[in-house]
């Protein structure tokens, strides 16, 4: 059964709160085995606590597929790339340096690449991906367009990435501000990478003291505060 068309996978990475409940669900599903194939990456780890979850963007023209020289990745006809298939896999590697997302892993061990595939046995029939039902802050979400922008009114889904002159298309949405989106409907990766951040500062400015006393109860202390 094709995974339904009006569900889909979509990603807010401002929301992830870092608590890794989407890598120990990932290992329950059927189709991983017990391994976790999603990865939480820091944003900047010297600078920031800032994480994000890293999934399997399910290109519509998977580069992973399209350099491995087995024919071992296959992509179903509602646009889930699986895993290498072991008949075929002969753990080239090619698949892990090719991928622009930095998803896929070889095991050494056994011969074989292996990643997310939506939970497939699950999203499949209709069902969210094990990630999405444990995310408390639901960083990941799994569900349809008109359900995803009631919950996140000030962001829209974008799934256009633009690397260099290459410009990659996938299944999985990620929610940037609706700002931003209006000025160009897709992602620079390339330009993303050089971007600063903004620097914020608190200002404090010390209120005069009333001449009554009495007054300072009702004041709000917090009201001169600029950020």
């Amino acid at each position: 059964m094709a995974k339904p068309d009006y569900l889909q996978f979509f990603i807010d990475p401002n929301r992830c709160i870092g608590c890794q409940s989407c890598v120990q669900a990932c290992s329950e599903c059927d189709t991983h085995r017990g391994e976790s194939m999603i990865h939480l990456e820091y944003v900047g780890r010297s600078e920031s606590v800032q994480t994000v979850p890293v999934v399997c963007m399910h290109c519509e023209q998977p580069t992973c597929a399209e350099v491995c020289p087995a024919d071992a990745i296959k992509r179903t006809g509602d646009g889930v790339v699986q895993s290498a298939r072991k008949p075929r896999c002969i753990a080239c590697g090619n698949c892990v340096v090719a991928c622009p997302f930095g998803v896929p892993e070889l095991y050494e061990d056994r011969k074989i690449m292996m990643k997310c595939d939506m939970c497939y046995d699950r999203s499949s029939v209709g069902k969210k991906p094990m990630c999405a039902t444990v995310c408390p802050s639901q960083a990941l979400f799994f569900g349809t367009r008109e359900q995803i922008e009631q919950l996140r009114p000030l962001s829209t889904p974008v799934n256009t990435f633009q690397f260099g002159a290459q410009t990659i298309t996938t299944r999985v949405h990620v929610m940037v501000p609706r700002a931003l989106a209006v000025r160009a409907s897709y992602v620079d990766v390339v330009a993303a990478m050089d971007e600063q951040p903004r620097n914020r500062a608190v200002s404090l400015k010390v209120l005069s003291e009333p001449a009554d006393r009495t007054t300072t109860v009702d004041a709000d202390p917090f009201a001169e505060i600029e950020v």
